[in-house]
């Protein structure tokens, strides 16, 4: 019965987020459910010992990441400046290579610590415009965007500030930049991949006759006026025409590049993040005396087990104080912006550490012990396989990358770093596998990034979750796969 109510409560889970019910309910409900299908667990004491404190834990530890990343987000959407990037690079790759010009737009933007949604939102009036011109199908859209943002740049990179890529580092002691080598390789393999498999679709299209597509919703689909809204605003802010979403575009819409000196103030925040969390993680916290971090005050620690999360924080602190002081014009509303960045990031916190809760009651039933084993048993002498298998399956359940893998590493990760040390794999190949794994089985059709985009693109998923489908879940599995081989193989590089 205890199984039975696991499976069923994680069904449920999956089922009624699709549908659009909150997490917040979700997770205590579902957790309510699978106690209840536990003999003689104590249902109030299941909440208020174990659920909470897992949520608050989650809170404690990542709550600076969540609101200084969504602060930064929001200011490089309001300031223009992500716009500015996106359309320095489509300008620069021109139409030919129109696909290729908005994965990397959304790319470089992820990578620098912009929020995949403000990506989304950003990027999609130049897509529109761009791929009409090129006559690109319009359904391509979701699949282009979601490969510059949701696969290499969240998962694989070494150095991304994704939070994904953040919360493996205080379980396993390591950086947002470990095993550097075997990250490049997987992001190597998604981004050639995924580009190789948009152009094929392209192609195809072409030689059937299908061109952009006849859309005259666009300018009022879901999400769409938003885009528009923004799109101008951005753009205007900082001294160029905009592109409107379902504008007819020219040629020099498209093609007309913001001025060097305008783009290098854009690009200087997404640089100070990248350079300062590899100096400070690598170098600067290392050589520091960090030894009161043994006193009980400071949690008995040590600075192994926190350069990387404060190597992300002031990363992200400094980046925030430069746009602010180099785009101040533009950000008309400072206190305005600064308060819905901050309150932005309250939701997608709570919503994680609601299913680190429903993970860590899940962990403490009777029956989880016998999936627990299940698990394991998969390789025993390999945890690579093993963490791979659990990290995607949860991601895949719950519908979110974060929230699988926090589940999976509140319940497991003490387990596979000691089976790791055991078996002489370094923390930094759990720490990049695990990362990895998260960005498969997390874009299926109830994902929340892959809803929210179709709605910005005022596209469905008959239209185009199948690219999406192949660039965010098959081709990740497939790196991911090469990882653990060459990982098993060679070690972490």
């Amino acid at each position: 019965m205890g199984i039975f109510g696991i499976g069923l409560s994680l069904l449920l889970l999956m089922v009624l987020a699709y549908r659009g019910v909150s997490v917040l309910l979700l997770a205590p409900l579902m957790a309510l459910l699978a106690v209840l299908f536990s003999p003689g667990t104590p249902v109030l004491a299941s909440y208020t010992q174990v659920f909470m404190p897992a949520l608050g834990g989650f809170v404690i530890a990542f709550f600076p990441l969540f609101l200084l990343g969504a602060v930064f987000g929001k200011l490089m959407e309001a300031s223009g400046a992500a716009l500015v990037i996106a359309r320095a690079i489509v300008a620069r790759l021109g139409e030919q290579r129109a696909i290729l010009a908005i994965v990397l737009a959304c790319a470089v933007l992820t990578y620098g610590g912009v929020s995949l949604f403000v990506v989304a939102f950003a990027v999609y009036p130049i897509a529109a415009a761009l791929f009409r011109q090129a006559q690109v199908p319009k359904r391509l859209i979701p699949g282009t965007i979601a490969l510059g943002a949701f696969t290499f740049t969240m998962t694989a990179l070494p150095g991304t500030p994704a939070i994904q890529n953040a919360i493996p580092m205080p379980y396993f002691g390591t950086t947002p930049f470990a095993a550097p080598g075997l990250g490049v390789i997987a992001g190597l393999i998604m981004f050639g991949f995924g580009v190789w498999w948009l152009n094929y679709r392209a192609a195809v299209a072409a030689r059937a006759g299908e061109g952009y597509g006849h859309h005259p919703d666009e300018q009022t689909v879901a999400g769409g006026e938003q885009a528009q809204a923004q799109a101008q605003a951005a753009a205007s802010g900082m001294g160029h025409a905009p592109i409107e979403a379902g504008q007819a575009a020219t040629p020099t819409a498209v093609a007309q590049a913001p001025s060097g000196r305008v783009v290098a103030l854009a690009m200087a925040p997404v640089v100070l993040v990248i350079a300062l969390n590899y100096l400070l993680a690598t170098w600067v916290f290392a050589a520091l005396d960090t030894s009161y971090l043994a006193e009980s005050r400071f949690g008995n620690t040590h600075i192994g087990a926190l350069r990387g999360i404060w190597a992300v924080l002031v990363a992200l602190a400094a980046a925030i104080v430069l746009i602010i002081v180099l785009q101040r014009q533009q950000l008309t509303h400072l206190g305005q912006t600064l308060e819905q960045g901050a309150t932005g990031s309250v939701m997608p916190l709570l919503n994680t550490a609601s299913q680190v809760g429903f993970g860590a009651v899940i962990a403490s039933l009777a029956g989880f012990v016998l999936i627990r084993d299940m698990v394991l048993g998969i390789a025993p002498d390999n945890p690579l396989i093993s963490m791979s298998i659990a990290v995607n399956i949860l991601a895949g359940i719950t519908g979110s990358a974060s929230g699988g893998m926090s589940i999976a590493l509140q319940t497991l990760g003490d387990t596979w770093l000691a089976m790791g040390q055991a078996a002489g794999i370094s923390p930094d190949l759990l720490h990049r596998v695990t990362t990895i794994a998260t960005g498969g089985l997390d874009s299926l059709p109830h994902n929340g990034a892959v809803i929210t985009l179709l709605a910005i693109c005022g596209l469905t998923h008959r239209q185009s979750y199948v690219d999406i489908f192949v660039v965010a879940v098959l081709i990740p599995l497939l790196s991911l796969a090469t990882v653990v081989t060459l990982g098993t193989l060679f070690g972490a590089f």
